[in-house]
């Protein structure tokens, strides 16, 4: 467990790999959390020995919000964006492009598959944070950053005072951005990831797997990572330039290996993300047929 000042570097399984993210323990006076997607044991004992007063969810994914439950009697905050999304199976559905993809019975059949667990984490968020506002926790300053792309309402929670920024699902992987749902957007994704640069920070801990930049490292990182959506239009427009179908497109495996498309949520993510590069392209899918059609 690593810590930074009164901030508390929290790991989950795997180098807090997807389906669990990285949190941060705020050890202050008000005892708070930034995201509950560490290891269940980690953040048991934390509140055992420490104290916990409130929850705060940078965004309404599962990997960020999977051990809410595990809390009920600690306060739970999101951003006021994501809220009423986060209220109803059927809103985060329409945010997940379940509804676009498949309709009103594909949204059925995945609400079958969920835990009751994977719901009460979000039934459980009771209130929100406003944006660009400072916070004071214990002494410790704290801005919740709008920084949309991943999700509209996605933040990114900044420690002005020491340097440090809080960045999720920036997390530079080799898989790359991640916009894949309707209330995800690329241009804004490339938006955010250049205002983080801005900041007056040295350090930058990132949700998922490698955790810990400079702001040297980030930077650099930031421009590979960035990269990849280029490569996305660049990969898509070659198979266009072939004929390919939205139908064709999507079964290739461009986002997700094509074996593990398999799975009905990752094959939802494929379609819904392949198509805001057609967009990106000059082209959208026509809700009849599904044939390509050129952008006026």
């Amino acid at each position: 467990m690593e810590r930074i000042g009164p901030i508390m570097i929290l790991e989950g399984p795997n180098h807090s790999k997807v389906p669990y993210s990285r949190s941060l323990f705020i050890d202050c006076s008000e005892k708070v959390l930034i995201d509950s997607g560490a290891e269940a044991k980690t953040l048991l004992n934390l509140k055992q020995e420490q104290g916990l007063n409130l929850i705060i969810n940078t965004h309404y994914h599962p990997d960020h919000t999977r051990h809410n439950h595990l809390f009920p009697d600690v306060i739970k905050w999101i951003n006021p964006i994501e809220f009423e999304t986060s209220r109803t199976l059927e809103g985060v559905a329409r945010a997940y492009g379940i509804y676009q993809e498949w309709g009103p019975q594909g949204v059925e059949r995945w609400k079958k598959t969920l835990p009751q667990k994977w719901f009460q984490n979000l039934k459980e968020i009771s209130g929100t944070y406003e944006y660009e506002t400072d916070y004071t926790f214990g002494g410790v300053k704290v801005t919740f950053l709008h920084t949309p792309g991943h999700t509209s309402g996605l933040t990114c929670p900044y420690f002005p005072e020491l340097g440090v920024v809080f960045v999720g699902d920036y997390d530079m992987t080799t898989f790359g951005p991640w916009y894949n749902g309707t209330d995800g957007d690329i241009t804004d994704f490339i938006s955010s990831g250049k205002r983080l640069l801005t900041l007056d920070a040295d350090t930058y801990i990132t949700g998922h797997q490698k955790g810990i930049f400079t702001k040297q490292e980030f930077k650099k990182a930031m421009d590979l990572f960035l990269s990849i959506i280029d490569r996305r239009d660049e990969t898509i427009d070659q198979y266009l330039r072939q004929g390919l179908t939205f139908e064709e497109l999507a079964d290739i495996g461009i986002f997700y290996p094509k074996k593990s498309l398999e799975n009905s949520i990752l094959r939802t993510w494929e379609r819904s993300g392949i198509r805001k590069h057609l967009v990106r392209l000059g082209y959208t899918v026509s809700e009849t047929n599904q044939n390509l059609v050129p952008l006026k």
